[in-house]
């Protein structure tokens, strides 16, 4: 995609009322921005970067490297760098400070700059990520930021000091200090959640969209009354958050079925070693060759109940049956696959082997035939097992959001965390169990930067000065004040 800029459809002039743009954006009916398809792709693979601007906010796709050392850690194996930074060209003061969030799984890295080889003010947030069983590659990756500080933002290295928060901000506490001799102030992980979504829902244009496969994505335009909504944190498990207002949230459920579970499963069944080859191969895979679809109880649609022959009946429910049938056709062809030489010496190590009839544990552990294993293996493909078990975990984590929601009365879900990653079967999977379940009468809402809301959260508790647009975290007005200010103006009108 050619390096293009794309106006925000609300423009922010500092000083400006930008009421009339929302209201004739209400009166022509467009309270969302549409994309083609191919910015869609476009927007997933490469998010690009945004550009905060009191004269109107902005994204700036950026396909070439990014303006700061993205490889300072040396190990590309171990982490990488994603593209959708964000700009900040008028912030000019210096910021001595870097953010982690680390999870079960994954460690988010959030971390300012100067712009490289530019006379312009400003520079960006760059984001990095990192596997949590590689947690000294990230620390080693901080204390080359560390090393680089002067160049990066103007701070001294002695100046540098780690906002932390997750899990792994208390497990890895004294090793992050004591490898790089810097101060570590935990935050709590669930505040800068909240903290780090109301920033991106509230600041940053063409952040927030909706997805489904009929209505692709769409950027939602900004609202001014964002309380209250629900966010669905899933990483390497779910969290279910009800906010109220800023900083004003409660743990309302969750679930152990996570992003873990879907690596971890995935992990013993397929030879895929990362979580994005999982999600590359459950794109290929055809799931209805592992799923018991109700068209295969049916022949057709259930209309009665609304169910397509599409929807799936039972997750993985083919895959006995399927077994049974190749151990009887095992059984038919003599139990292997190979000739009297194979069944010579699968005899001979039978005679070796205890009499099942006489040793209980041999009837307990009597092995599958191989003939029979071959036949199983060539019908179940890794991808097709892939799609199955995301469509399994995220119907689950979908319809456990809407249940929450009906019980708290809320319509607007926001679905963040690692977990999801841009992927369309993911985000269209949960789109549509909350669209099916509520008849249409809630939204779920997802982010570009859905994996990063605690290490941007975590950022932000270290306010620097001018952060942001108009102002955002200036002692006199920070970002919590205009928030309130604005559901307090909302609820008034």
């Amino acid at each position: 995609m050619p390096r293009e800029t794309y106006q925000a459809e609300v423009a922010i002039v500092d000083g400006e009322d930008d009421g009339k743009t929302a209201a004739a954006q209400q009166a022509a009916g467009r309270p969302r921005t549409m994309t083609s398809t191919a910015e869609i792709d476009s927007t997933i693979i490469h998010p690009g970067s945004v550009r905060i601007n009191v004269k109107g906010a902005f994204i700036v796709d950026t396909p070439e490297e990014p303006g700061t050392p993205a490889n300072l850690s040396g190990n590309g194996a171990s982490s990488y760098h994603d593209t959708k930074d964000i700009r900040l060209p008028n912030h000019t003061a210096v910021v001595s400070h870097i953010a982690v969030d680390i999870g079960g799984s994954l460690a988010k890295l959030v971390y300012f700059s100067r712009e490289a080889h530019s006379d312009e003010p400003g520079g960006r947030l760059n984001f990095q990520l990192f596997e949590t069983d590689r947690i000294d590659d990230c620390i080693e990756f901080m204390g080359h930021l560390k090393d680089k500080q002067l160049a990066l933002n103007g701070s001294k290295p002695g100046e540098l000091c780690i906002m932390a928060t997750g899990g792994g901000a208390y497990k890895f506490y004294d090793r992050i200090r004591e490898r790089l001799g810097v101060d570590v102030l935990r935050e709590d992980e669930m505040e800068c959640l909240i903290i780090g979504l109301d920033f991106f829902i509230t600041e940053i244009p063409r952040e927030v969209f909706t997805y489904s496969e009929t209505d692709p994505m769409h950027f939602a335009s900004p609202n001014a009354n964002i309380y209250p909504y629900m966010l669905v944190n899933i990483g390497s498990g779910v969290s279910i958050l009800k906010v109220s207002g800023p900083r004003t949230y409660e743990r309302v459920g969750g679930t152990s079925l996570g992003g873990g579970t879907l690596w971890g499963i995935l992990s013993l069944l397929t030879p895929a070693e990362t979580f994005d080859e999982m999600l590359d191969m459950a794109a290929h895979g055809d799931n209805a060759k592992v799923d018991m679809l109700v068209g295969d109880i049916y022949g057709t649609d259930y209309n009665k109940i609304g169910l397509k022959s599409t929807t799936i009946a039972s997750s993985f429910g083919k895959v006995f049956r399927m077994k049974r049938e190749a151990e009887h056709e095992a059984e038919d062809t003599g139990g292997l696959s190979n000739g009297d030489d194979q069944n010579g010496q699968h005899q001979q190590q039978s005679s070796e082997q205890p009499n099942s009839s006489t040793d209980p544990s041999a009837q307990q552990h009597r092995p599958t035939s191989s003939r029979a294993s071959e036949l199983v293996g060539s019908r179940f493909s890794s991808a097709d097992i892939s799609r199955s078990l995301l469509y399994a975990i995220s119907n689950n984590i979908g319809q456990i959001a809407y249940l929450q929601s009906q019980v708290h009365g809320l319509s607007r879900i926001y679905f963040g965390g690692s977990f999801i990653r841009g992927h369309p079967q993911t985000m269209n999977t949960l789109s549509y169990a909350i669209k099916f379940w509520s008849k249409g009468q809630k939204q779920a809402y997802f982010l570009r930067h859905e994996g990063y809301l605690g290490a941007v959260g975590a950022f932000l508790k270290h306010q620097p000065r001018n952060w942001g647009r108009r102002g955002s975290f200036e002692m006199s007005e920070g970002l919590e004040e205009r928030i309130r200010g604005r559901t307090e103006d909302a609820v008034s009108a």
